[in-house]
């Protein structure tokens, strides 16, 4: 009987666990996404710079732009997996690979609306940038609110281009950290957006996401 009883609750365990995660992106669609592209406006990517295909989120980084998700997110726990294409386009053709997850992303349309960013770009994933006069503690201080922050990793722990890369981010009661193929990179605390939506951008650089996997907190 007592083994019937923690057999029933390992499955209930396993069951609420199992349920608790959930994917953000479906391999086949962008069901729960909509896209901004500048100069085009909401939902008006004519040049294909979000598509799908073969299980894989394209983002050709043509145009800025981004996806997000219609709905918005609180205490999360955010697992992506992404690598770099191959292509870049002015006005960063010169330049390192560029992208980005921004989360609590909140106002209008634009390019970038409020939020804080977690950087993906070749040599910098993990930095925050803090938009919009947003705010962190960091190492006990608080950021100026201004325009746009940076707050550089403190570690680097991404991949070699072309491979694929491990990102999470994980946003509790004003806590951030960001996590690198394992290792945290990055954390503030105290932060001045607890809500909002999450976005994909697209901004110079070809790249492609398989995984887009969320945990409520």
């Amino acid at each position: 009987m007592k083994y019937l009883i923690l057999l029933w609750a390992v499955i209930f365990v396993g069951n609420a666990n199992a349920q608790k995660v959930q994917s953000l992106f479906n391999g086949k669609d962008l069901a729960g996404w909509y896209s901004f592209i500048k100069n085009r406006g909401k939902n008006n990517d004519s040049a294909g710079v979000f598509s799908v295909k073969d299980g894989l989120l394209h983002i050709t980084g043509q145009e800025f732009g981004y996806i997000v998700t219609e709905r918005k997110f609180t205490d999360f726990h955010l697992t992506v997996e992404f690598k770099w294409g191959e292509k870049k386009y002015p006005p960063r053709e010169n330049r390192v690979r560029d992208n980005g997850i921004l989360y609590y992303v909140v106002d209008s349309d634009r390019v970038w609306p409020r939020s804080i960013e977690c950087q993906i770009q070749e040599g910098d994933c993990g930095d925050f940038w803090l938009i919009d006069s947003v705010t962190l503690v960091i190492d006990g201080a608080r950021t100026q609110a201004t325009k746009n922050t940076r707050i550089t990793k403190k570690k680097d722990n991404e991949k070699p281009t072309g491979e694929w890369n491990r990102l999470e981010i994980i946003a509790q009661k004003g806590k951030c950290t960001h996590i690198m193929n394992g290792e945290v990179v990055n954390e503030g605390t105290d932060a001045s957006l607890r809500t909002g939506r999450i976005l994909i951008q697209s901004e110079g650089a070809e790249i492609y996401y398989r995984k887009v996997d969320i945990s409520a907190l």
